[in-house]
């Protein structure tokens, strides 16, 4: 899936229980934090057709960052630093699954090749899940998800005060709101 279906994802899961900012973010980011292993793609393009090229992305996407053990992780540094432990690093571990789900069932390249997901890693090779019936990135199913989440933010921001853009501005956010308020009217039950 999208990186930007992963955000929206973690913000929806994020807004299904009444929780603070610091809590909120915690869950949105364990919604699209796994797809950092993928950033070798950067170093990967800037090599490309030079003496040295690198591999980053195919050796580590998929790989480093897309299993148990860094669930786990994310668990327990969100039961660290949350404010209410137990609901939002549930929420967190929720999140980081659904973006497994999500690349599971929606993430197949244009050349059909669908990255398995080492779900044991590093302890064991075993579970490389995949799914045979697997989308591709953009086929339909993603691009409609998207939509859907896209609407459930902008329809937050109406009704609570609230988007995904909290999480980088909440100038930008509480203008959103502003906005959105303006055109369809203040919202009756804030």
């Amino acid at each position: 899936m999208h990186p930007i279906t992963h955000v929206l994802i973690g913000w929806t899961v994020a807004n299904c229980a009444k929780l603070e900012l610091r809590d909120r973010t915690w869950i949105t980011v364990a919604g699209f934090v796994p797809d950092v292993d993928g950033l070798g793609v950067i170093p990967d393009i800037l090599t490309e057709g030079t003496k040295h090229p690198t591999y980053l992305y195919g050796a580590y996407h998929h790989a480093l960052l897309h299993n148990l053990a860094f669930g786990l992780l994310l668990f327990a540094l969100t039961w660290c630093f949350s404010r209410r432990r137990t609901l939002t690093a549930g929420l967190v571990f929720l999140s980081f699954h659904l973006h497994l789900l999500g690349d599971l069932v929606g993430s197949r390249g244009p050349d059909g090749y669908q990255w398995p997901i080492p779900y044991l890693a590093p302890f064991r090779d075993a579970w490389q899940l995949t799914w045979s019936h697997q989308w591709a990135l953009k086929a339909w199913p993603n691009v409609t998800l998207t939509i859907v989440l896209l609407m459930l933010a902008l329809h937050g921001s109406w009704k609570w005060g609230r988007s995904p853009l909290e999480l980088v501005s909440l100038r930008a956010d509480a203008a959103l709101t502003k906005t959105l308020r303006a055109r369809f009217g203040p919202c009756e039950s804030i």
